[in-house]
């Protein structure tokens, strides 16, 4: 069992220090109607709003920002379907360090290309015949790259954390946080923020129907793993929790729940539509645990994390046409 002490609440400060100046202070954004739905006050930090257009950019500079100058140099690789991609390439870019990325060939289009526009090499794989895993550290051996996963990394996590510190700083004494959840890197740094800031804050994490691994992790108390999950939340296609994020959430989480894919689209373009935000399936997942019910509430001050706005546009029409059923 790792040491989960490496992730503390003052990790996340020396995250957010290490971003200042860097990182975008991201909105938080209330809605009447919303507030009127649910007979709550909610604030959603917007991280649709950052830069590379999602939360991952916190966490994937932090991690290369502390990395010893030796390694900077030989540079670094990472896999991610997208969000971590574009945020490894641009820190590196921003840090000077060569950057590496495993993608699935199915990755958004968009997500593609935006890595590689920010000076990545971009190698692509086939989920079906190999993981991103194994071949990540194929590459990694033969060239002296570091690996900076997209979750179970200490500074990443710390990173991650940011985004919470900086909501409750701005909006304070929550009763109830949803986060999104795929790895549980923003679900543990979320957790940890929120434990410090306001310890009486209900941490709930959310991830698709589909790829229920951390749900069954949570109430098992024992790692499960789900394989290639069809989920149109690609940001949440995980095979599991970490080894460091798992004992984090079990710490720290209160409650992990899941909603289907249909309820995920059909929230996407509530906010797309009320609060003229794009926000990407994955970025939607908190919202619509809120939103449809599948977490109940009232008279509370509710905090929700919008994780990430990187949609391609002329997936719409097929997105559109799947929220009807």
């Amino acid at each position: 069992m790792p040491d989960i002490s490496e992730v503390s609440y003052a990790n996340i400060e020396k995250a957010a220090s290490c971003l200042q100046g860097t990182a975008n202070k991201t909105p938080v954004l209330t809605s009447r109607t919303v507030n009127q739905l649910t007979g709550n006050q909610v604030f959603f930090k917007c991280e649709n709003f950052q830069r590379t257009g999602s939360f991952k950019f916190r966490g994937a500079y932090t991690a290369l920002s502390q990395l010893p100058a030796e390694q900077q140099q030989r540079g670094v690789l990472a896999y991610s379907s997208g969000n971590h991609a574009q945020a490894i390439a641009l820190s590196g870019k921003l840090l000077g360090i060569p950057t590496t990325i495993v993608m699935p060939q199915d990755a958004p289009a968009v997500k593609q290309a935006a890595t590689r526009d920010y000076g990545a090499e971009v190698i692509l794989y086939d989920r079906h015949e190999t993981t991103r895993e194994a071949l990540s550290q194929q590459i990694a051996s033969a060239r002296q790259l570091t690996i900076i996963p997209p979750f179970d990394h200490p500074h990443v996590v710390a990173g991650q954390g940011t985004a919470t510190k900086e909501l409750l700083e701005t909006v304070s004494d929550l009763d109830l946080l949803l986060v999104c959840c795929g790895g549980g890197g923003l679900l543990s740094g979320s957790a940890i923020a929120a434990h410090t800031l306001s310890p009486n804050c209900r941490v709930i994490g959310v991830e698709p129907a589909l790829g229920d691994d951390a749900v069954r992790s949570f109430h098992s108390k024992t790692l499960q793993t789900v394989h290639n999950p069809a989920t149109i939340a690609d940001g949440a296609r995980t095979p599991s929790l970490g080894k460091i994020t798992f004992p984090l959430v079990m710490r720290y989480v209160h409650d992990i729940v899941s909603v289907p894919d249909e309820a995920l689209l059909r929230t996407m373009f509530f906010l797309w539509e009320r609060l003229k935000i794009v926000v990407e399936p994955t970025g939607a997942l908190a919202a619509t645990a809120l939103l449809e019910g599948i977490v109940k509430a009232k008279d509370s001050r509710i905090g929700v994390i919008i994780s990430g706005g990187n949609v391609d546009l002329q997936q719409i029409s097929e997105l559109q046409r799947l929220s009807k059923g």
